[in-house]
């Protein structure tokens, strides 16, 4: 039975030059491509990260126990309070409105966490594209000497 696609049937480019990969300059796992700065920002962004999680989880926690609480003032009112209290208490509404949750803060800040570890993969990637092209480059350049020699030792043979 004969396959329709061979998976050697199509090479690299039109020369058939096989190019290996950049080797890692540490070995093995998920951050080998990483240098030690890059490591360091990349575990201080998880670090912070998770901070900023932890507090979203508090912030929506408290939330939502205040909107159940809200809910409960609304359906059994507590008793009277005295004018002056009631004020005051008026007052505060109007100024916590206001403000913006701090939830909303929290998911700023945790996108914004979000967007520089992609900032740091996409600079590691492109170091490691510029070291394949560097390499790619080499090779094609040694080729191109090798004809070059070629020819020339065509020439001094006529």
């Amino acid at each position: 039975m004969a396959i329709a696609f061979q998976a050697n049937a199509f090479q690299n480019n039109a020369f058939q030059v096989s190019i290996t990969p950049v080797t890692p300059t540490k070995q093995g796992g998920d951050d080998a491509p990483f240098t030690r700065e890059e490591l360091r920002r990349y575990r201080a962004i998880q670090k912070k990260l998770r901070l900023a999680e932890q507090k979203r989880i508090v912030a929506l926690k408290t939330d939502q126990d205040a909107r159940k609480q809200a809910i409960r003032d609304l359906v059994d009112p507590q008793p009277k309070i005295s004018k002056r209290k009631q004020k005051e208490l008026q007052s505060n509404q109007a100024v916590s409105a206001d403000t913006p949750s701090q939830l909303i803060n929290i998911d700023k800040y945790i996108a914004n966490l979000v967007r520089q570890q992609q900032d740091l993969f996409d600079a590691v990637q492109l170091r490691q594209a510029k070291a394949l092209l560097e390499q790619e480059l080499a090779i094609l350049e040694a080729k191109r000497l090798a004809e070059l020699d070629d020819e020339e030792a065509l020439l001094l043979l006529l």
